[in-house]
């Protein structure tokens, strides 16, 4: 359905309407009629006549004229019968700002469902419950009480009350920009989060969406709609919980799950989403990326007037991939004949004085900038806004002539500049011109740094988006073997959870992976007589239901050369087992060729609660739960993720060779990736896979151990 009777709702019903002035009821009300709101209010409470000059009723039910949306301000256990008479009334939508839901679980969370069950039915869609409440600020449809909302382009979805006052305060103070939707997402029961970005998506007045969640109840869902949103209109998002306190914080706060934030970390980055981990950036990012032309080449000119600023400046830029390049002669040849002689005409510039008695050069300096070839954006720090105050009163005039002529530049070069400067505070007339041109301007350097980084990533995902087109969409079973799904069903059919490692191997070997040559042995003489087959030096591993780390348990021997030590192995591994899990069921052992040289690294799979099948990279063997240097992705994934996969864990190096080694076969990584989510998505069956480990040679790999568990 539609979200339009409630962002454009032509009237109000607000259910729990008080003459109190502390209660939400007094405070919608007077806000509403403050803000001047277009549509019509209809005060809901049996006991009162008038509330704030109007007419009172007893019920939804008893109000004549057609209603949009209703605010419900009353405890949680009267929200069901509410939602009812509303769907009666015919009400399109309902704000449930009450509290004790899914958020406390147990009664809380089934006195959730209920509500939902009960809008649904009645076709109400519902914001909240437990949300601070939502704005349409064009209209004046304020349901959350604070004042002075700045009206702007930017969408603001956030599942924290205080976060939302605190970025509606900064873009009040500091800019010029502002929001034209707010919504309190609260616990999401009902309208989801990628529910409100469609409905941004094809809102002609949004121009950006900031987001700050905690969890997402529909968490491949939001992808999907995210990488869809992201060809038109940027999302930048906060996303918290990524401590165990913090998403035990997070959970309790919203009844939503928290996750795994590597996992969600790369999944928004795949989708194109600009995420960032400090609340100071979240505003500034989406004013920059709402107001500028984008940096389409990560190479941009720094313009000081000052040398530190300026080294601090090149410095961040470069930590976060933005590059600095040389200029064309002709750059610096124009750029000489305007500047002392002792300024810095590499880059960053350094004007050495060269503005201090007329600040209008930094235009001057900005023109020759921007059309040089070489540079796609222009980031100017020190103290521009200020000469009028730090120097003398006339110079204002000039700092404002030259915010003129970088404002229409700007335009006219289709290039972005990014301004930094130390008397921001002071709210001079020249850095609010910056501003009406769309310049943005920001008191901290490294804020400053992180809107250039922002252009060049939002740049790049429109670049790549082709690539990203369908992303996320499972296509659950299309592609299952008969045979790797006749070995799920019988492991199914006895009981099992976990595929033995042999069957586990011949399922991946069904769909082209590289796995190890194996022989299960019931007893030594079948040990003996299939490591003779197999010839040079063998593996014995324990196969075992009940064991899933194998070494742990003592049941793995390498480098088996003669019958002798095959015998002792297989009694040593067996015994080792019956001690480890008494009364497991062993199968045997299984016997394998040693593998060649190589390095060592896992590959594996699990479900994420919020996004669904994810797979996992890093250096393998018995250290990766030590090093947890991995990379993750949610399924699908194509080769060229599984690529990037690769170079993002920080051992990547030892991949490409040290001290002497050949280096690995790292194509043949990313093939073994992408193979896996393809086999993930033919069985829907599997919860978990673990390749650990998989020995990459100069050439190929050898999957040398392999586990996978069934969901039921």
């Amino acid at each position: 359905m539609s979200l339009d009777r409630i962002f454009k709702a032509e009237s109000v019903a607000v259910i729990g309407a008080s003459k109190d002035e502390t209660k939400r009821g007094y405070q919608t009300i007077k806000i509403l009629q403050e803000e001047k709101y277009e549509g019509l209010i209809y005060p809901v409470n049996p006991k009162e006549k008038t509330i704030l000059g109007l007419k009172c009723y007893k019920s939804v039910l008893d109000i004549l004229e057609r209603i949009d949306l209703a605010l419900i301000a009353t405890p949680a256990h009267t929200v069901k019968e509410i939602l009812e008479e509303c769907g009666k009334k015919g009400i399109g939508g309902a704000v449930v700002l009450a509290g004790g839901f899914g958020e406390l679980g147990g009664e809380g969370k089934r006195l959730e469902e209920e509500i939902v069950h009960t809008a649904r039915e009645k076709g109400i869609r519902m914001i909240g419950p437990n949300t601070s409440g939502m704005i349409s600020v064009a209209n004046g449809l304020n349901l959350v009480g604070l004042q002075n909302v700045p009206h702007g382009s930017i969408a603001l979805l956030t599942q924290s009350g205080n976060i939302a006052l605190t970025l509606i305060t900064e873009a009040a103070l500091k800019s010029q920009k502002g929001f034209n939707y707010y919504v309190g997402v609260g616990n999401e029961a009902d309208i989801k989060f990628h529910e409100y970005l469609e409905y941004f998506t094809s809102d002609p007045d949004t121009k950006a969406i900031l987001i700050y969640v905690e969890g997402l109840r529909e968490g491949r869902q939001f992808l999907q709609q995210a990488s869809k949103t992201l060809l038109t209109k940027p999302i930048v998002l906060l996303k918290s919980g990524r401590s165990a306190k913090g998403s035990k914080s997070a959970g309790s706060h919203t009844g939503a799950l928290a996750g795994i934030s590597e996992v969600a970390s790369s999944a928004f980055k795949t989708a194109g989403i600009i995420t960032v981990e400090h609340s100071d950036e979240m505003f500034p990012i989406a004013e920059t990326l709402s107001s500028l032309p984008l940096l389409h080449e990560s190479s941009i000119a720094i313009l000081a007037d000052g040398g530190g600023h300026a080294t601090i400046a090149a410095d961040y830029l470069s930590e976060l991939g933005i590059k600095l390049p040389e200029f064309e002669k002709d750059t610096i040849d124009r750029l000489a004949a305007i500047l002392p002689h002792n300024a810095s005409l590499a880059n960053p510039i350094d004007v050495a004085g060269g503005t201090d008695s007329n600040p209008a050069i930094f235009a001057d300096c900005a023109e020759i900038l921007l059309e040089d070839s070489n540079i796609h954006g222009l980031l100017i720090v020190g103290l521009f806004g200020g000469y009028g105050i730090r120097f003398a009163k006339k110079l204002a005039f000039m700092e404002e002539d030259a915010a003129h002529r970088m404002g229409k530049l700007v335009n006219t070069s289709r290039k972005p500049i990014v301004l930094h400067s130390l008397f921001n505070y002071a709210k001079p007339h020249s850095l609010d011109l910056l501003r009406y041109y769309n310049i943005p301007v920001y008191d901290s350097l490294e804020i400053a740094c992180k809107c250039v980084e922002a252009l060049f990533n939002y740049g790049r995902c429109l670049k790549e988006a082709n690539n990203n087109t369908g992303h996320f969409q499972l296509n659950w079973g299309a592609k299952a073997i008969r045979e790797g799904q006749e070995i799920i069903d019988g492991a199914l059919a006895e009981g099992r959870k976990v595929l033995l490692e042999h069957e586990a191997k011949e399922l991946l070997r069904l769909h082209g992976v590289s796995v190890s040559v194996d022989h299960l042995a019931r007893n030594e003489e079948e040990a003996v007589k299939m490591a003779e087959e197999l010839g040079g030096e063998v593996v014995m591993k324990i196969v075992s239901p009940d064991i899933l780390h194998k070494s742990d348990a003592g049941g793995v021997r390498l480098k088996l050369k003669n019958e002798q030590e095959v015998r002792t192995a297989f009694k040593e591994i067996v015994n080792s087992a019956v001690e480890y899990r008494p009364g497991a069921d062993i199968k045997g052992c299984l016997v394998s060729r040693m593998a060649g040289e190589g390095v060592e690294v896992i590959v594996g799979t699990k479900i994420d609660e919020q996004f669904g099948p994810v797979v996992m990279f890093g250096l393998g063997g018995i250290l990766v739960e030590v090093l947890k240097d991995v990379s993750f992705r949610v399924i699908p994934v194509s080769e060229r993720e599984a690529a990037s996969m690769i170079k993002e864990i920080k051992a990547s190096a030892v991949l490409d060779g040290v001290r002497g080694k050949p280096p690995c076969d790292k194509h043949a990584i990313a093939q073994l990736i992408e193979k896996i989510s393809e086999v993930i998505e033919a069985y829907p069956a599997i919860y978990e896979m673990d390749l650990n480990p998989v020995i990459v040679h100069e050439e190929g790999l050898t999957i040398v151990d392999a586990r996978i568990i069934l969901s039921k």
